[in-house]
């Protein structure tokens, strides 16, 4: 006896013109945008081809006498990322404490937290730095307090959420038990969030060291400092060596951070 094919569900006529009408909004806005931003072809065309003649092999010619002097711009650059990602999983734990609705119990607490943490967040980095670099001067500093406040934003929001998808069970036994808010807080919540947090702060890590890299572009400190002179004399071996150096630390970091990751988790 053959078996019955199982019949293919029908989508509904509704759900069929709403997908046709949403791609057909996507499609119109790209050619809205194409259309509008006056983009002359040829010209691009015609500069990329010789700027990449001229550019790109010096590029692939990294001048290796800097090899010494980028190195160490990259250290104080990791450094930078380090201080200023530290800075920010500290400050962050009690911002996702104040913005998890099932550790305040509270809409207007959760609701302040929420907003402070939005805010943080809407400044990039580089914003930040150049701020900073107004007020403290071109340091390393700058760009320290710019990826402290700039990932403390992000990071109290993953930490929040964390926070928020805890077993409440075994707080509430606690409760019934008799054990205060310090007990609670060292004995049932703090075991169920640490690994995360460990884990979102070391990936965090790896989005600063990325973001340090350009913060001294503006004065902050780090290899984007030479970034700038390389671009600014049209010293692309220069360049080259820098590019060189960013991208096998950026690598090494990512695969270490990675493997720690996985075994916090």
């Amino acid at each position: 006896m053959a078996l019955e094919q199982p019949q293919k569900k029908q989508i509904p006529t509704s759900k069929r013109i709403k997908r046709i009408a949403i791609a057909l909004a996507v499609v119109a806005m790209y050619i809205w945008t194409f259309a509008s931003i006056n983009i002359d072809f040829g010209r691009v065309i015609e500069r990329a081809s010789a700027n990449f003649s001229r550019v790109v092999p010096r590029l692939f010619s990294p001048n290796w006498d800097m090899a010494g002097e980028v190195i160490e711009m990259m250290i104080e650059t990791i450094f930078i990322a380090y201080v200023g990602s530290l800075a920010a999983a500290i400050l962050a734990i009690p911002l996702g404490f104040l913005a998890a609705h099932n550790i305040t119990n509270s809409r207007i607490i959760t609701t302040i937290g929420k907003w402070i943490l939005s805010a943080v967040r809407a400044f990039p980095e580089i914003i930040l730095a150049i701020l900073f670099v107004v007020v403290v001067g071109p340091t390393p500093f700058a760009g320290i307090l710019a990826i402290a406040i700039g990932s403390t934003g992000m990071l109290g929001k993953l930490y929040s959420e964390v926070l928020e998808s805890i077993d409440m069970n075994v707080v509430e036994a606690m409760k019934a038990n008799g054990a205060n808010g310090l007990q609670i807080m060292f004995h049932g919540i703090f075991p169920q969030i640490i690994p995360e947090f460990l884990s979102y702060a070391i990936y965090r890590f790896e989005v600063d060291v990325r973001a340090s890299t350009i913060l001294g572009y503006v004065g902050a400190g780090g290899i984007g400092t030479m970034i700038f002179f390389a671009q600014s004399s049209r010293n692309w071996s220069d360049m080259g060596m820098i590019l060189l150096v960013i991208i096998v630390v950026v690598t090494i970091i990512d695969y270490t951070s990675s493997y720690i990751r996985k075994r916090i988790v």
